[in-house]
């Protein structure tokens, strides 16, 4: 069976004008790569309704699947739904199913409905609603000239919703199971693009090339895909995953089944099962740690106290530091990095702790101790841990690395990993 040719076409003066730079067309050519499909055709217009007409006769004659993204809002410069009546010759009429989405969504947020968002619920006489859980407006789709047309919207996190929950299962129940892409995601942490895409090269050199290798860099997340689209190459994947997840080692989170979670939520996982309580204490991330922790909802269960100590001051009032190590040492020091892990652990009922500190900059080196070292201690009061690392990061880039590092260095302390991390064959400070 030949492909569905699909197409997209985008509206808004604000991309024209460059106001808004365009991310959703990329988002749903990553979808439509999942199911095996990519986009032939993509046009991009401004908020002109004879544009529109045309550009919306002349895509769907020529393609099988037509996405049209924006122009769903209650202002007078949203016209897709005026635009594809005119276009498929129907009658704008009140969507009951639009209305009692509208309404259910402004009771919600407490406010009332007025004739701007009841223009959100006057579509094309006849059309399917696409369900909206993130917003105000509901998509919709025609059909018009043997061409599926699937209207959305133009908020990134109300696309990104409808794409995956509604558009992408519709699209897919009418494909051969041969064009259905299989895609495996895996989180990765400690590992670059580069360095990974090395590490493959050398260890698994004859990698097959009907397995597509796609790398998404994040921070502090990599996303790894595995990418089949034949049944041979499917079959093959297994055998070739498992000698990637041996390259990958512990720097592999998770493999991601739905919807990616951040690192916190890995660790507190294995808290969970272990039935532990973590703590923190922190300098130089300035509290970044136990911000990552408490975003995740559950947290209260296995954090109850994290200190951020910036001044030596607080490293003595707070965490028991002495003024001795801080006077021999200073502050960023193996000696003072413990201390605070065991400070933080005494003051609170937690079992493990993380603690650093560190040099941020763009100041505050010297020749000893330059911008970006960092002392991170980790561990329980029997067993702590510690290691210098070196990181001359920009000041944000460096606190939230430093934060996810220690975050994972607890999660290997959980999984009980011998391995030695990357971060720290790269990173550290003899």
């Amino acid at each position: 069976m030949i492909k569905p040719n699909v197409q997209l076409l985008l509206t808004g003066n604000e991309l024209m004008t460059g106001d808004i730079v365009d991310s959703n067309s990329a988002m749903v050519a990553q979808k439509l790569k999942e199911l095996g499909l990519e986009v032939s055709r993509k046009v991009t217009i401004a908020d002109d309704l004879a544009l529109l007409v045309h550009e919306i006769n002349h895509l769907a004659e020529h393609a099988d699947i037509l996405i049209i993204n924006g122009g769903l809002g209650p202002t007078i410069d949203d016209l897709t739904a005026q635009a594809l009546a005119k276009a498929t010759g129907v009658e704008l009429a009140e969507h009951p199913k639009a209305l009692e989405h509208l309404t259910i969504w402004c009771k919600k947020r407490g406010a009332k409905l007025n004739t701007p968002n009841l223009k959100q619920t006057i579509l094309p006489k006849n059309c399917s609603i696409i369900p909206n859980n993130q917003g105000s407006a509901v998509g919709f789709k025609v059909r018009h000239l043997n061409c599926d047309i699937y209207c959305t919207p133009g908020v990134p996190s109300e696309l990104k919703v409808m794409l995956t929950e509604q558009i992408a299962p519709d699209i897919a129940k009418d494909l051969p199971n041969e064009l259905i892409s299989d895609v495996t995601r895996l989180q990765v942490f400690g590992l670059g693009e580069s360095t990974l895409q090395k590490m493959v090269n050398e260890q698994l050199p004859d990698w097959p090339e009907n397995i597509e290798l796609g790398f998404r860099a994040g921070m502090p997340l990599l996303e790894v895909k595995l990418t089949t689209t034949s049944q041979e190459a499917h079959n093959q994947k297994h055998f070739w995953q498992e000698k990637l997840l041996k390259v990958l080692g512990d720097h592999l989170i998770a493999q991601i089944n739905n919807k990616p979670l951040p690192l916190a939520s890995h660790v507190l996982s294995k808290l969970a099962d272990e039935n532990l309580k973590i703590t923190t204490a922190e300098s130089c991330t300035g509290g970044q740690i136990a911000s990552m922790i408490t975003q995740v909802a559950g947290a209260s269960t296995f954090f109850e106290a994290g200190f951020v100590t910036y001044s030596n001051d607080m490293k003595k009032k707070l965490l028991g530091v002495s003024e001795q190590l801080l006077s021999k040492h200073g502050a960023v020091s193996q000696e003072v990095v413990i201390a605070m892990a065991q400070g933080a652990l005494e003051s609170s009922s937690a079992d493990l702790a993380i603690a650093v500190s560190g040099i941020a900059g763009p100041d505050g080196g010297c020749d000893e101790k330059p911008v970006g070292t960092v002392w991170l201690a980790w561990g329980s009061k029997e067993n702590l841990k510690s290691i210098c690392l070196l990181m001359p990061l920009p000041r944000p880039y460096f606190q939230k690395y430093v934060a996810s590092i220690g975050l994972d260095l607890i999660r290997r302390e959980l999984i009980n990993s011998q391995e030695i991390p990357y971060y720290v064959v790269e990173r550290q400070r003899k």
